[in-house]
């Protein structure tokens, strides 16, 4: 991320300095472009990510759904059982029975019992087959639920942590809330930036510092940076085209400082340029647009743990 900032601020002089040869500033260009489709498809490779983990807990639901009808067949069985073995007892007395008048008739019904009895313990087996599986699937999904209730008050912990390291900030364009497994961090334009600028302010850059320290202390969150703009064209010169490149401009500039903490896991770190394309409010109002120039930054917790956990029950 470092390398795409000083390669956008590289543009920045060179396209300030006239000495500068052509090829040279059009070779910075390409390289400039390169790295804008590469932010987006990052992007997009995060919507993925998302898709897989719906789809995971889709499969969840329809792993638990499956496990109650199953249970339900298995009840059915048990009573098919039952009923098999009255009649194996009805069989059993008939023969008592007709042992005492007739060796033809006590062979005949011995050979149907021992038929009955070999059916009987081969359902018995299956039931008790059916009723092994059916125990390793549950605890595999007590385990899974367990995995994310876990994963669930971990999220809720950094919440409260986040909220706490950041409360000077809040009512400055600052929120901090959970949802869908993750916690969003959001700041505002007017806590970070000028108007057409990518360059953070003294107040804003305290905010991600101390966002900062919180997540050194968790390595493990894959962070991702999202820059938004209002549906304002791009007024200003220089290197920025239009939103989508201001957006991802302004992104950078977060990573930038994240990544000044020795702690924080760069691996784990996504910058990404959403334009206006994902707005909070409309654009038809000062307020709405104010809302919709800012900074998200999403915290997602390791899901890797919880697809094995799903391939292993499949």
């Amino acid at each position: 991320m470092i390398k795409k900032a000083s390669i956008g601020l590289l543009v920045v002089a060179m396209s300030m300095t006239s000495c500068v040869s052509k090829k040279i500033y059009n070779d910075l260009e390409t390289k400039y472009s390169d790295l804008k489709k590469e932010n987006r498809s990052i992007a997009d490779q995060n919507t993925d990510l998302q898709k897989s983990k719906n789809q995971l807990e889709l499969d969840r639901d329809a792993l638990t759904k499956d496990l109650s009808a199953t249970k339900s067949d298995l009840e059915k069985q048990k009573a098919d059982l039952a009923a098999q073995q009255k009649k194996y007892k009805v069989l059993q007395d008939s023969y008592n029975a007709l042992e005492k008048n007739s060796n033809d008739a006590l062979e005949s019904n011995m050979a149907k019992n021992r038929e009955l009895l070999a059916q009987l313990e081969a359902k018995s087996k299956k039931l008790a087959d059916e009723q092994a599986r059916l125990d390793k699937t549950a605890s595999r999904l007590n385990e899974l639920e367990a995995m994310i209730a876990a994963k669930e008050e971990a999220m809720r912990k950094l919440k409260e942590t986040l909220s706490k390291a950041l409360n000077g900030f809040e009512g400055k364009g600052l929120t901090v809330e959970q949802k869908n497994g993750k916690v969003y961090v959001s700041m505002e334009n007017k806590l970070l930036f000028n108007s057409g600028s990518w360059a953070v302010g003294v107040e804003g850059r305290k905010a991600v510092v101390e966002l900062g320290k919180v997540l050194g202390d968790n390595p493990d969150l894959s962070v991702l940076i999202e820059g938004h703009t209002d549906d304002d064209p791009y007024a200003g010169s220089g290197p920025i085209a239009n939103n989508w490149d201001l957006s991802t401009k302004r992104a950078t500039a977060i990573v930038n400082i994240l990544s000044e903490n020795a702690k924080i896991n760069k691996q784990k770190l996504t910058a990404a340029g959403r334009s206006e394309f994902s707005p909070l409010a409309s654009n038809a109002t000062p307020e709405g647009k104010a809302k919709n120039r800012r900074i998200e930054i999403i915290l997602t917790p390791r899901l890797d743990e919880i697809a094995e956990m799903l391939n292993s029950i499949n």
